[in-house]
């Protein structure tokens, strides 16, 4: 992975813009072999969705790619460069709260093309989640890149469809580019109007006593944590895990599933 904005421009625009491109982080072979593995995951979501009856509102999105594609997993290893960007944010440890994708093509809509946030109450000063967005196409304005409004991550009110359009700022990028934001930010998806399909992966971070959305650990294995690296390990939630026995929560301080340096 490669970063090229300095660590300092990206504290400020964090801080003030509550957004930033990282353009052409990500190795375009890694990329393509995401690009692989989200078609295949996008088959197994959607038998699953039409089976369970909530196919309506969730067309061409994917939920939880760990252990659905091995690049998924090969994407957070990759992360090392990021570690200190989001410790930064998050001014401490963070884990991963989801990873879901998006496959968006015209005449088709989802529920990420309203204007939303990706955190359901608004916590101000207090970063409880990361927004990304890992961009498997070229991100332009006529593909639907993602509309983000400028410095919303400050205020707790929804703005109005017009309040938000007027100011919205969209995320243009080369494919590899991450479009990383600040959850209480208001931001949509934009309406593809091309012929090409416009495809993302989202991984979303958190503090990590905060409950994951799916049990990434127990779907990559537990009996993983010894073969992937110290990072990765910390990412997933190796570190952050709930005791299940009285067996697991009786362990020495090195052993404990969840550690004592995780916040």
């Amino acid at each position: 992975m490669k970063i090229t904005l300095d660590f300092d421009s990206y504290v400020a625009r964090m801080r003030d813009q509550g957004w930033v491109v990282l353009k052409g982080a990500i190795d375009l072979f890694l990329v393509a072999r995401m690009l692989e593995d989200l078609e295949r995951a996008w088959k197994k979501c959607r038998d699953v969705q039409l089976r369970n009856g909530v196919a309506s509102d969730a067309d061409l999105t994917v939920h939880h790619l760990i252990g659905l594609g091995q690049s998924f997993l090969d994407f957070v290893n990759e992360m090392g460069p990021l570690m200190p960007y989001f410790e930064h944010y998050f001014q401490g440890k963070f884990i991963l709260n989801s990873f879901g994708g998006a496959i968006n093509t015209r005449g088709h809509t989802s529920y990420a093309q309203r204007i939303h946030r990706d955190i359901r109450s608004f916590s101000g000063d207090m970063p409880l989640l990361l927004n990304t967005l890992v961009m498997l196409d070229d991100f332009t304005p006529d593909n639907g890149a993602t509309y983000l409004m400028t410095g919303s991550h400050k205020f707790a009110d929804k703005p109005s469809e017009a309040q938000f359009y007027a100011r919205a700022e969209r995320a243009i990028g080369p494919a590899g580019s991450i479009l990383i934001f600040n959850s209480n930010l208001w931001h949509a998806g934009g309406d593809n109007m091309t012929d090409r399909p416009r495809r993302s992966v989202t991984p979303m971070y958190c503090k990590p006593f905060i409950k994951q959305q799916f049990d990434y650990p127990r779907a990559v294995g537990y009996e993983m944590a010894d073969k992937l690296a110290a990072h990765t390990c910390q990412v997933l939630g190796y570190n952050a895990r709930v005791p299940a026995t009285l067996d697991e929560w009786y362990q020495p301080r090195e052993r404990r599933m969840y550690r004592p340096d995780q916040g």
